[in-house]
């Protein structure tokens, strides 16, 4: 079946049928991607030790806002 006719076929469904298939949808597009969170993972660790060894300089909340 072609994504166009499974688009059609979707539309001629009641409401409700049509809200679990978005929400079946959507929760499939919102698994984490593993390499992504390795590489957001070595970053966290790199600015973590970037601040505690000193050689970045943080700014308080308050000077932010």
């Amino acid at each position: 079946m072609s994504t166009q006719e499974m688009i059609k076929e979707a539309l001629a469904l009641s409401p409700k049928e049509k809200s679990q298939i978005i929400e079946a949808l959507l929760l499939s597009l919102d698994q984490p991607d593993s390499k992504i969170e390795e590489i957001w993972n070595a970053e966290v660790d790199l600015r973590l030790d970037a601040i505690e060894n000193g050689s970045t300089k943080t700014i308080p909340y308050k000077e932010i806002f």
